[in-house]
């Protein structure tokens, strides 16, 4: 929805259109949209009064919200709706007294837009140490959420140990970690045991894309995240090896393919497709970008 929602913005206005931080944790799609003329900044004081504005999929904070406004920007929010989930709850849990939570990683653009909804309430934990690291009353009105890119296994550790020293503690209704996130990470869980080497297309700072290539590793399965095709050795592989190829979830397709099509070229490699789950979840873009498309007089 993001990736749509830009490219629409940038035939509806035209370059630049200005983005606050990576539209998707995803190198070569932010390449391809730098190269038509988006530009990516990571303070709002970057951005000419204004100017058209997208807010990335992974959210910001009400504060960046309001510097916007105040700038007079044309903000358009292509928040992941799954975010802004986590972002509501937050609000929600607060407004009721609860000291919230947050699962998640620090530094982390969605962390950090989900924490500025309600700083003087939340709590950020990375790991099952540091929820003994906790310093809160035995009986504090907790409440936990987590970042939705996450290891599966590894939030179901931290709230087990949550749970375990605060017993009255409450979550969401529904699980929070996306359900693109999930797939992934059950496709590799399942489809690892197979394979002597798994291959995740995606980008360092995609945090989904790493937590695949531990979940390999942490199956014994020796892993490599890389961009593209061409950031694959050849030496890497005697040649005989099953690989696993998987990507993250804002991996553009074509980037798969032509990592297959490499595979296949270099090693003769045969493809056996497999399929886990279907995903037929769609989310309508932003309001005011299908309004803006809608008002655009047609060309002559």
């Amino acid at each position: 929805m993001a990736i749509a929602g830009l490219d629409l913005a940038l035939q509806t206005f035209g370059p630049p259109v200005y983005v606050y931080h990576e539209i998707v944790h995803n190198q070569h799609v932010v390449t391809s949209f730098r190269q038509r003329g988006v530009v990516f900044v990571e303070t709002l004081q970057e951005v000419p009064e204004g100017s058209i504005l997208l807010f990335s999929a992974h959210g910001v904070s009400p504060e960046v919200r309001e510097t916007a406004k105040s700038r007079k920007l044309n903000a358009i929010d292509a928040t992941c709706p799954l975010v802004t989930k986590v972002h509501l709850e937050a609000i929600r849990f607060a407004k009721l007294g609860y000291t919230v939570v947050l699962i998640g990683h620090r530094g982390h653009d969605e962390v950090i837009g989900t924490m500025g909804e309600a700083p003087q309430a939340m709590l950020l934990v990375e790991s099952a140490d540091d929820v003994d690291l906790l310093d809160l009353p035995a009986d504090a009105k907790l409440a936990y959420l987590t970042q939705t890119t996450l290891s599966v296994d590894d939030a179901s550790r931290i709230i087990g140990r949550l749970r375990e020293r605060f017993p009255q503690i409450v979550g969401p209704a529904k699980e929070d970690i996306c359900y693109a996130t999930q797939n992934r990470q059950e496709a590799v869980r399942v489809l690892a045991r197979e394979a002597d080497m798994v291959l995740v297309l995606g980008s360092q700072n995609s945090s989904n894309s790493q937590r695949l290539k531990e979940l390999a590793i942490e199956h014994g399965v020796a892993a490599r995240l890389v961009d593209g095709s061409h950031c694959i050795d050849p030496a890497w592989f005697r040649g005989d090896e099953t690989v696993l190829v998987t990507a993250g979830a804002s991996a553009p397709e074509a980037v798969v393919q032509d990592c297959i099509r490499l595979l296949m070229e270099r090693f003769n490699a045969t493809l056996d497709e497999r399929s886990l789950r279907t995903e037929q979840v769609y989310f309508p873009l932003p309001r005011e970008l299908r309004d803006a498309a809608k008002a655009k007089p047609e060309p002559h």
